[in-house]
């Protein structure tokens, strides 16, 4: 079983990193971890989702979220909780300010390709978020932070994706392209064509004039900042490698959220990623695990005549009882793949979790140490 308890109070975990596929309850998971860490261990935390819904904001008693913490109100014991949302765009304009001067960064945000890449440039969130992960850790403000990663296998981007953006910012063709600005502010077609002829024409057919016009002028502005990039990518994935992190893969009992649970499990392991264990939500449990489908479905038909409420009593057991079956049938396949990996059950809830006492009762369930 895994031991949540023991690792949100280990001081050594300084994130804890909640992944897997959409809808199985990743964001209330990543909150309530926050919350117990802070409430039960006193340790000071930082939840922060890179999913846009509203659901984090909601259910921490706050009106709304954004890039800079948030403390979040009505919490016991010794510790605190800050909760926000990755805002990338605002997040890579503070990159730019912070290894940029300031007329320069003005040069760059005026950009068309600078404005394009940060707001919707593919693997630019999950670049901002390593960068925003980066910045919360270097503060040495918090004891542990809490990151809730996209839905679906995208959220694995979160480890790729830099990788991609930084070799994209540092590549051949970046810095080709930057070839104008260095030699005396000649024109980049010119000089290109000059040199290179049909390459030349051949990427202006590609990319058209203008939008090559836009990416030699956002290079040529961010020359100062180049190398950063992929360095501080590089610098965050070792960390995401450490010790100090550790990653949860989070789903429910249905086949294709396990199967997604497995790719992460193994992806994971690939990349010498510290998984910790799976949190397995809405698992449906009985009160009287012996009295079997079959012999509750038999004893319901018997009594249908005479005793009503009892029949469907038995009846509405039996469903369960069958439920409870094909969930255990389902994580087997898991625990069968990945032995090795520790597992935390959450039953299912009655109601949507909306605010801290639900939290604090999905808390509590993640630490139980009881299948």
């Amino acid at each position: 079983m895994l031991d949540v308890d023991a690792l949100l109070a280990d001081p050594g975990v300084r994130i804890v990193v909640c992944c897997g596929s959409g809808g199985v309850g990743k964001t209330t998971t990543a909150a309530a971890l926050a919350v117990r860490a802070a409430e039960e261990h006193g340790r000071r935390t930082v939840v922060l989702t890179i999913d846009p819904a509203r659901r984090l904001a909601q259910s921490l008693g706050l009106t709304e979220l954004d890039n800079t913490p948030r403390p979040v109100e009505g919490l016991t014991g010794d510790g605190d909780l800050h909760a926000m949302m990755l805002d990338m765009k605002r997040t890579f304009d503070e990159v730019v300010l912070s290894h940029t001067a300031p007329e320069r960064a003005k040069e760059i945000f005026a950009n068309p390709f600078y404005q394009a890449m940060s707001s919707t440039f593919s693997g630019t969130q999950e670049y901002m978020a390593m960068e925003k992960l980066s910045q919360l850790r270097a503060t040495d403000r918090w004891d542990l932070i809490v990151v809730d990663t996209p839905p679906s296998r995208s959220a694995l981007d979160f480890l790729d994706a830099p990788a991609r953006l930084g070799r994209f910012l540092d590549g051949r063709m970046l810095r080709l392209l930057m070839v104008p600005a260095r030699a005396g502010g000649r024109s980049m077609f010119n000089l290109v064509t000059a040199s290179f002829g049909v390459f030349s024409k051949a990427v202006q057919k590609i990319l058209g004039a203008q939008l090559l016009t836009d990416l030699s002028g956002f290079v040529s502005a961010l020359d100062s900042t180049f190398g950063g990039f992929r360095e501080r990518a590089d610098r965050t994935y070792r960390v995401l490698q450490d010790p100090q992190t550790a990653f949860l893969v989070v789903a429910a009992p249905e086949p294709d959220a396990v199967r997604e649970a497995a790719y992460f499990a193994e992806r994971l392991g690939a990349e010498h990623m510290p998984l910790a264990g799976l949190v397995l939500n809405r698992v449906h449990r009985s009160e009287l695990p012996d009295l079997s489908a079959a012999d509750s479905a038999e004893a319901a038909e018997k009594l249908a005549d005479e005793h009503t409420l009892t029949a469907q009593a038995l009846q509405v057991h039996a469903l369960l009882m069958r439920q409870v079956a094909r969930e255990s049938e389902v994580s087997t396949g898991f625990t069968d793949e990945f032995p090795q990996v520790p597992i935390a059950y959450v039953p299912a809830q009655p109601t949507d979790v909306h605010d801290l006492t639900g939290l604090r009762a999905i808390g509590a369930a993640l630490a139980a140490r009881e299948e």
